[in-house]
């Protein structure tokens, strides 16, 4: 007999959110959990918010950073640049998170490794980014491993929708989304990360960090949409999705939360430790008829 699965139906002012809930989705694993929820519980026209890193794990986008050995250029990016400029001077004047400011001023050793990473693969632009250079995920991959950004997050949107669509006649708008930030000047919305939804422009690395710190701060980053969508509404259904995440106790933002959560050393994560816990890589989204 088919175990049956209770939902949270909650209400904020304008939404009713529904947090999917899931064991940790391996690499290389399908997204059917995620999918075969919204397709017992969504309804037309719901919005289906999917954190960018449960779809990068699954297709596999895994790098291990054991594997790359630091440079010269990496360990002054890691310990010069980013602990001690970015850490001790221009965090501060820039008025950066404190919360950053103080993670920056105590990188571990491993951070060298991550900037040969990051130079390797994306280069001085990204790599010149104090932090979350690239959108690289540390803290939801086992061991040394990290996780890059998904392959085509439009095309995943897409598909996502297509099945649902076709198993239950109900059009879904999918959005895959990311926490780094996404900044407005003027009229023009602008991202370090590699990839945004139009009219975002992206791949912007360090250059949109520091001038994003002189502009409005909009939260989260939509990655793509099943459909074309205003981008005042993404960034609205978005950030709804991201306060919601925030208050969870298993919510794993950086690194450094990965030791309260899991109750062990970032180092010695495991895939099994991963899913001990309960995740939720996605919620429904539905607006309220009153």
């Amino acid at each position: 007999m088919t175990e049956k699965i209770e939902y949270k139906f909650i209400e904020k002012e304008k939404y009713i959110l529904i947090p999917i809930e899931t064991k940790y989705i391996k690499p290389n694993e399908s997204l059917d959990p995620i999918i075969k929820a919204a397709i017992a519980i969504s309804n037309d026209n719901d919005y289906l918010v999917i954190a960018e890193t449960p779809i990068a794990i699954s297709q596999g986008r895994l790098v291990d950073e054991a594997n790359f050995e630091p440079s010269i250029k990496a360990k002054l990016l890691a310990i010069l640049w980013s602990k001690y400029i970015w850490g001790y001077i221009l965090g501060p004047v820039l008025r950066i998170k404190k919360r950053t400011i103080n993670n920056l001023r105590r990188l571990p050793e491993e951070s060298k490794r991550h900037k040969e990473l990051v130079l390797q693969l994306y280069g001085w632009k990204h790599a010149l980014k104090p932090a979350s250079e690239a959108g690289i995920d540390l803290s939801n991959a086992p061991g040394t491993l990290v996780s890059l950004l998904p392959e085509n997050p439009e095309k995943v949107a897409k598909e996502i929708a297509s099945e649902i669509k076709e198993k239950t006649g109900n059009n879904i708008n999918v959005l895959i989304i990311d926490t780094d930030a996404t900044y407005k000047r003027g009229n023009k919305y602008f991202t370090g990360l590699p990839i945004a939804i139009e009219p975002i422009n992206s791949d912007n690395g360090v250059f949109a960090y520091v001038f994003g710190q002189l502009s409005e701060n909009v939260g989260s980053t939509p990655l793509g949409c099943s459909s074309k969508i205003d981008i005042e509404k993404a960034l609205e259904i978005a950030n709804v999705c991201e306060d919601y995440q925030k208050t969870l106790p298993t919510n794993m933002e950086t690194i450094h939360s990965v030791k309260d959560v899991l109750k062990a050393n970032e180092k010695t994560v495991t895939i099994e430790s991963l899913d001990s816990i309960t995740h939720t890589p996605a919620v429904i989204i539905r607006k309220k008829t009153h």
